[in-house]
């Protein structure tokens, strides 16, 4: 049985408060030298975009980043696997969102052949070792799974495809999943298998429906570290400095934009 909808100002004061919760987080990361990665994978449109979004919306770019790597150069193909991804970890006080990871491997690469059988299977035997490396040096590792019905993927497709704004979101490599649907589903089943390990576990979101999606994400990434608020007291702004005589060049000397609103 489905839930009712989420009424929109009951969403959108919920996504605020966690919004300034999240900007305690992120003074928190920063003021305990802490390390945090966080990973976003799932299906297509399963809104995975969204939730990083309204993550980093109020945050800083500095101490929050998003990496979402595009496909391997030539010479990149030629390193060890995990070489690109460890050049995006982060530095201490910083948090990194990767907007799909270095999972590519047992997912689209896997599926859509663009891997060896054996660089598929060293990367599933691979994969635990690398992440407990990464935790035994003092990063935070959270991992998300964002889970979505066919239906609700395929109406998300047609609502893409329909509108121009977001086309651009629907592209071949996700029309091509559509045929791959059972692929898909074996190889995230697999993956779990190997990569659902307890130092580092697969938490998964329930995605059909995106605001309640976006909100239970945000709230359980935000119960996975502790922290304290140490968001800074209001500055004391000093006074302005006293115009002495200067005066401004003339405005037509200057190009303004057209004022065409």
């Amino acid at each position: 049985m489905s839930k009712k909808k989420l009424k929109k100002k009951f969403y959108e004061k919920e996504l605020a408060r966690l919004q300034v919760e999240l900007v305690k987080l992120q003074e928190w990361i920063k003021a305990k030298g802490l390390r945090v990665v966080v990973l976003f994978e799932g299906r297509d449109a399963a809104g995975k975009g969204g939730v990083i979004k309204r993550i980093t919306q109020e945050l800083n770019p500095r101490i929050c980043r998003v990496v979402a790597l595009g496909t391997p150069t030539e010479k990149e193909k030629t390193q060890w696997y995990f070489q690109r991804y460890v050049a995006q970890l982060p530095a201490v006080g910083e948090m990194v969102l990767f907007d799909r990871s270095w999972y590519n491997r047992a997912g689209v690469e896997h599926v859509m052949g663009f891997c060896t059988k054996h660089e598929y299977e060293q990367f599933l035997f691979d994969c635990p070792d690398f992440e407990r490396m990464l935790m035994r040096s003092g990063i935070i590792l959270i991992k998300y799974w964002f889970s979505i019905s066919d239906e609700a993927q395929e109406e998300r497709f047609q609502r893409r495809n329909t509108d121009p704004v977001r086309r651009w979101k629907l592209s071949p490599m996700d029309v091509l999943s559509r045929s791959k649907w059972v692929d898909y589903s074996k190889a995230k089943d697999v993956m779990f298998k190997y990569t659902d390990i307890k130092e580092s576990r697969w938490y998964v979101v329930d995605a059909d429906d995106k605001k309640r999606a976006r909100l239970n994400c945000i709230h359980h990434l935000l119960s996975k570290i502790p922290y304290k608020n140490l968001t800074p007291k209001p500055i004391v702004l000093p006074p302005r400095q006293k115009d002495t005589g200067y005066k401004r060049p003339p405005i037509n000397s200057q190009h303004f934009i057209p004022s065409v609103y």
